[in-house]
């Protein structure tokens, strides 16, 4: 490979490790084409890029981004990673349910938002809230205190229609 070549494909690397979110390193050893091909189509559903590169890159553009130092042990073997820029744990719950059914992919490591997690970690990244539970869960709680408006509205205008009812009531005797 030319240097001019190596120069752009770290370039790249750099920009796209700038820009994610999050980034799982992974093994692929030992995956047929069709296997990789169904892990990339289910990276590419949840908008996540799924490259392989050579470590000696990777590990020059993490140095370039600081901070990933503890990432030089890992970078050992092939090494494809994901890159998620929305939802940081996408790749996780995918990653784990290819593990789940094939039993041949491994986490060699993950980022999650500049913190760096062991491979072994996977389980509990993967069991994390990904982006679309978490704004259910936070738009939940703000509608369950709204919720309950309505029907405090209607008893309070029953009792206010019962009160005048029984105002008039009086009156009228």
């Amino acid at each position: 490979m030319k240097r001019s070549e190596k120069e752009q494909i770290l370039s790249e690397v750099s920009e796209v490790v700038g820009k994610a979110t999050a980034m799982y390193l992974t093994d692929f050893t030992g995956l047929t084409v069709e296997e990789v091909t169904e892990l990339r189509r289910e990276f590419r559903k949840s908008g996540i890029d799924y490259k392989v590169s050579k470590n000696t890159l990777i590990r020059r553009a993490l140095e370039s981004a600081g901070g990933y130092e503890e990432l030089s042990a890992k970078l050992v073997g092939p090494t494809g990673i994901a890159y998620a820029y929305d939802d940081p744990v996408m790749p996780a719950k995918i990653i784990k349910k290819f593990v789940d059914k094939h039993n041949k992919l491994s986490l060699k490591a993950a980022i999650v938002e500049k913190q760096v997690y062991d491979g072994s970690r996977l389980g509990e990244l993967s069991s994390l809230p990904n982006r679309t539970e978490s704004i259910a869960g936070i738009l939940g709680c703000i509608q369950s205190p709204l919720a309950g408006v309505p029907v405090v509205m209607n008893a309070i205008a029953r009792d206010l229609v019962s009160v005048i009812g029984e105002i008039e009531k009086k009156k009228a005797a």
